[in-house]
């Protein structure tokens, strides 16, 4: 009875902190464009943030839900859902390669559960691999390959910095 309410209590959190990245995102993150092409997409760090012991279903189910609220606010039609649902897919096997065999099942990665070094390896190899996929999406083509490059790098870069700072703030 006791661990269900800790669960209820924690998907509250992960849906107020959810709605919070979500206004930050739309409001303001959005209308940023370093040098054209660099834009923060910060609601990944709730795809990082999942438990290790979340079922996989589930975790599909919110990453395309969250995903698609992104596209309706943000205008982009069915490339943050596509792509958040494939980090949805592929978290549990990315935190597997960080994760020793003896951790607990209900293991949140954090900085402080995983480390600094694994924590930052895990949100570089993560948020890469979704802006990949993000910026091919929407693009579409690879006739200004240079761009679509200085987008996923710029995009990676700020976003992982982004992640990290609030991570320390979390910390603390």
């Amino acid at each position: 009875k006791l661990k269900e309410k800790d669960m209820n209590l924690d998907l509250l959190k992960n849906i107020l902190s959810f709605v919070v990245l979500l206004l930050v995102q739309v409001l303001v993150l959005n209308h940023i464009h370093l040098f054209g092409c660099a834009t923060p997409l910060l609601y990944i760090y709730m795809v990082l943030l999942f438990h290790r012991d979340y079922p996989r279903w589930s975790k599909l189910v919110l990453s395309f839900v969250m995903g698609l609220l992104i596209d309706v606010f943000s205008n982009t039609p069915g490339v943050a859902t596509a792509s958040m649902t494939f980090m949805g897919l592929i978290q549990p096997y990315l935190l597997g390669f960080f994760l020793q065999r003896d951790s607990p099942d209900d293991l949140k990665p954090t900085m402080k559960s995983l480390g600094f070094t694994k924590f930052v390896l895990y949100t570089l190899i993560s948020v890469v691999l979704y802006c990949i996929l993000f910026f091919t999406l929407e693009t579409f083509n690879f006739f200004n390959w240079l761009q679509w490059l200085e987008c996923i790098g710029g995009s990676a870069a700020l976003t992982i910095i982004l992640i990290i700072v609030i991570e320390n703030l979390r910390k603390r």
